[in-house]
This record gives C-alpha cells, sequence and structure tokens, in this order.
C-alpha cells in the first residue's frame, strides 16, 4: 500500500492511538507497540521484518532524546513526591506575588528552556506548575499554556538552546559558511 490510501490509514492510526490512551487507558507504550505493529502489518511491511522495523525506530528514538524525557520526567515525578514542587511554587509566589501566577510560570518555563529542550521542561516544570496553580488558584490550562509559551519563546529565538543546534547540526554546517 502507498499514497494516498497509506497516508489515510496513517491518520486512521493517529486517531486510534489517541483513543487507546485517553479514552481506553491503555499504557501509552502498548498503546504505540500495537498501533506500530498494525500500522506496519498493514503497510505491507513482511512479519518477520517488523520487529527490526519497530526496534531500529525505538532505538533511534531513545538514542537521540529518549533519555532527556526519561531523566526529565524522573526530576519531574521526584520534584512532585518530595515535595519540592511546592517549595518551589512558594518561593515564586513570594518573589513575583500572588497576582501574577501566570508570568511567574512563563518566565520559569523561558529560563529552563534554554539549557533543556522544551518538551523535556515540561514534563520537569509540569509539577512545579500544578503546585503552582493549587497555591495561586490560577486556573490549570492558562498556567499549560504560560508555560509551554515560556519554553517554546527562549527554545526557538535563543541560539544555544538545542531547538536551533540540533537544526543546525541536520543542516550539516559547513565550515567558513
Amino acid at each position: 500500500m502507498t499514497g494516498l490510501p497509506l497516508m489515510g490509514v496513517f491518520v486512521l492510526a493517529i486517531a486510534l492511538l489517541i483513543l487507546m490512551i485517553s479514552k481506553w487507558k491503555i499504557h501509552p507504550f502498548l498503546s504505540l507497540l500495537f498501533v506500530a505493529l498494525s500500522f506496519g502489518l498493514i503497510g505491507g511491511i513482511p512479519l518477520a521484518e517488523i520487529t527490526d522495523v519497530i526496534g531500529e525506530g525505538f532505538a533511534a528514538t531513545f538514542k537521540s532524546f529518549g533519555l532527556v524525557v526519561i531523566f526529565g520526567t524522573l526530576i519531574g515525578f521526584i520534584l512532585e513526591k518530595t515535595g519540592a514542587a511546592f517549595q518551589l511554587a512558594d518561593a515564586i509566589v513570594r518573589v513575583i506575588g500572588t497576582r501574577h501566577p501566570v508570568l511567574a510560570i512563563q518566565l520559569m518555563g523561558w529560563v529552563v528552556s534554554i539549557p533543556v529542550f522544551s518538551d523535556s521542561g515540561f514534563v520537569i516544570l509540569n509539577p512545579v506548575r500544578r503546585a503552582l496553580a493549587q497555591r495561586t488558584g490560577a486556573s490549570p490550562a492558562t498556567m499549560a499554556i504560560a508555560l509551554s509559551a515560556g519554553l517554546f519563546t527562549s527554545h526557538v529565538l535563543i541560539p544555544p538552546t538545542p531547538g536551533p543546534l540540533a537544526a543546525a547540526s541536520a543542516l550539516g554546517p559547513r565550515p567558513g559558511g
């Protein structure tokens, strides 16, 4: 299968993945594995080769940024379980004030995203965002948008961040050019 039918199956695979994770509450890893296996079979990859293709895809993802996401998740989990997220939220409230929690989380995102990928920064700061929203009564959705805005602003606009460096690396910068 190629072309437009394969693209249609891809869209259905994404919809199935979202449904499995959000509605049916199947673990994301298992959902992704099932959808990848199904999509590979429908796409015409022989069954004997599918495990190699899926394994190579997971290995490439893990090698490129999987460790950063895993460690970021661990840091976020530790921040949440030890109460450090509440301590950070309290410190931010003391500095910025209770009237501007959205600005506080946006500034945190802006600073954290300079040395860290924005998706990892979100994983790390999400417990702080929840704690800050709880402490100040701010809307959790507004706080999530503010955090994302702060993370993406510095990630996209400040040159030494990983995003522009990864883009330059992918383009293969030439010496003297």
